[in-house]
């Protein structure tokens, strides 16, 4: 097993000066719902920092003020009308679908209300329609959706209740192996898996089982994923994510959420970016 090191992220992809809009990453973030309408928010505020144009849409019409609203903080994003999400699917180097998503009613045998039904439609039938693109999956999506739909090189971020509903008993490593896919497997250690690689990322600290926090994982690995590959996406945001953590540590202690992690997170990168 291989430990990631700072000198890794030296590969990741770096604006050109002679680049121009678009060069630099498109993405799009599926989710929210009326209970959970501030994930794909923190994964937006994350992604946004990053590439040149993140495409935001949710199945909750509700959503569109909330997005207004945070529009007037942050203008580098497209609220996107729920019918046209598949258009800007096409256009996007990468997508996230999850966070803020429905999920179960009851977790044994995944049985689903209304709410939690539509959820997996709208993954599995995406997923299906669109499995030559580049995947984040994440939260709500991973609750509801089966293995079978996961396309070759996405990117899951479950937690541990969430990797259970998913595969089962399965371990890690096998269920990489099998659905040709990649799996942070996040905790104080966080253990990065490919088909072929089992990489170990340390660092952090507790205030990371916040709530919102995984969201912002989610956003740095969607927005990293646009311009590289998989593998090096996955580590270098669970690299990033956790050394935005250790300086908000060092300033504030725990006393920091999601919405602290995801200011820090340029800092962070800019400094292996300059």
């Amino acid at each position: 097993m291989k430990e990631f090191k700072a000198k890794e992220l030296k590969k990741l992809f770096k604006p050109q000066r002679e680049s121009t809009k678009e060069d630099n990453g498109q993405v799009t973030i599926i989710g929210g719902s009326k209970l959970f309408h501030g994930a794909p928010l923190f994964a937006l505020k994350t992604a946004a920092r990053v590439v040149d144009m993140v495409f935001f849409a949710s199945p909750e019409p509700s959503l569109r003020k909330i997005a207004e609203n945070l529009k007037s903080q942050l203008s580098s994003f497209i609220w996107v009308p729920w019918e046209e999400v598949r258009e800007y699917i096409k256009k996007s180097d990468a997508i996230l679908i999850g966070p803020g998503l429905m999920r179960y009613h009851q977790e044994g045998g995944k049985t689903f209300d209304g709410a939690g039904k539509k959820s997996k439609e709208i993954t599995e039938g995406l997923l299906s329609q669109f499995s030559d693109k580049q995947w984040v999956i994440d939260a709500g999506s991973l609750q509801v959706m089966e293995a079978k739909f996961i396309p070759q090189n996405a990117i899951l971020t479950p937690n541990k209740r969430e990797f259970r509903m998913l595969f089962g008993g399965m371990k890690p490593e096998e269920a990489a192996r099998k659905y040709e896919c990649i799996i942070i497997d996040k905790g104080p250690e966080e253990l990065v898996y490919s088909p072929q690689e089992k990489i170990s990322i340390k660092g952090g600290n507790p205030g990371l089982t916040k709530g919102g926090t995984g969201d912002v994982l989610a956003g740095l690995a969607l927005a990293l994923v646009a311009k590289n590959p998989p593998l090096l996406a996955a580590c270098a945001a669970s690299y990033l994510v956790k050394k935005a953590a250790d300086r908000l540590q060092q300033t504030v202690g725990l006393a920091y959420n999601a919405d602290d992690l995801a200011n820090k997170i340029p800092e962070v990168l800019g400094t292996y970016f300059r």
